[in-house]
């Protein structure tokens, strides 16, 4: 079983202002961010199902609809799994969750506080945390870096995430892109908690970071925590795969030392649904 843990879905409009213009002064001018459900669907058959991802984040230009995710992975029930996203600075945001998981029938929550603009370990914003500890649901956040001039780099530091572990140690929380470039810190935060998990998705395309993320996963005994996710549309699936299994290729004719192969399995066939609760 390949399960993909970070997927996103956006429609026509749905990703515009700050985003599209760093991300075209990264990458040219001729960017564009659209991920027809068509494409979504075909990487959730290679990967035997997926998390989609909505994404609430007006500071940076992203508006991606719980209802959008929702009417979209309620046509496919058995293999995809939705996930709420709400600006923690909107008024009622806790209420804002609880009326998706229960009405829209989602299964997670997404934040991103860079994207979002807020600092996550700021009281204020535990309400919303607390209701998704309620709700039994897990919550994904991208804890890392962004390329977006707007975005608070200074509130993204996955420790900031510790004392939220602590609080509500029961709340399954899932740091995505083992906290790039944090990742040492990211591993630290999810070895201590018992519910903290950590996704590979995206850190493919850099294969020298990559490779010393799981050396160190491994070292401290944490690979049992690492989900399978691609960041689709920027990667796929069978892209992940291909990167993760080439993962020791670095090390070919050196000393450097290998990432186990049961390892690497471990993390391509595990049972992320089950794990994390989903429903």
């Amino acid at each position: 079983m390949m399960f993909d843990c970070h997927t996103h879905l956006f429609g026509p409009g749905q990703v515009d202002g700050p985003f599209m213009a760093a991300a075209r002064s990264a990458w040219g001018d001729q960017f564009e961010l659209v991920a027809e459900p068509a494409d979504n669907l075909e990487n959730a058959k290679n990967a035997a199902g997926a998390i989609v991802l909505a994404f609430d984040a007006p500071a940076t230009g992203v508006q991606v609809p719980n209802e959008y995710v929702a009417e979209y992975v309620s046509r496919h029930p058995t293999r995809l799994f939705g996930f709420a996203s709400v600006d923690p600075n909107r008024p009622g945001a806790a209420g804002l969750l609880e009326r998706a998981i229960r009405e829209l029938k989602l299964s997670g929550l997404k934040l991103g506080p860079i994207y979002q603009n807020f600092y996550p370990d700021r009281q204020e914003h535990w309400e919303l945390y607390a209701r998704a500890n309620a709700l039994k649901i897990p919550i994904l956040w991208h804890q890392g870096t962004s390329f977006i001039p707007e975005g608070f780099l200074d509130a993204s530091r996955p420790a900031a995430l510790d004392p939220i572990a602590r609080a509500f140690p029961e709340l399954k929380m899932i740091i995505a892109h083992m906290g790039h470039p944090w990742v040492e810190e990211c591993i630290a935060v999810v070895r201590k908690n018992k519910n903290m998990y950590m996704d590979i998705s995206a850190l493919g395309a850099r294969p020298w970071q990559f490779y010393n993320a799981m050396v160190l996963a491994h070292e401290y005994k944490v690979t049992h925590k690492i989900l399978f996710g691609s960041d689709f549309p920027f990667f796929t699936a069978e892209q992940t795969a291909e990167h993760l299994m080439g993962i020791n290729r670095l090390t070919e004719g050196t000393a450097l030392p290998r990432v186990p192969e049961d390892v690497v399995e471990g993390i391509i066939h595990r049972n992320t649904p089950e794990l994390l609760g989903l429903r």
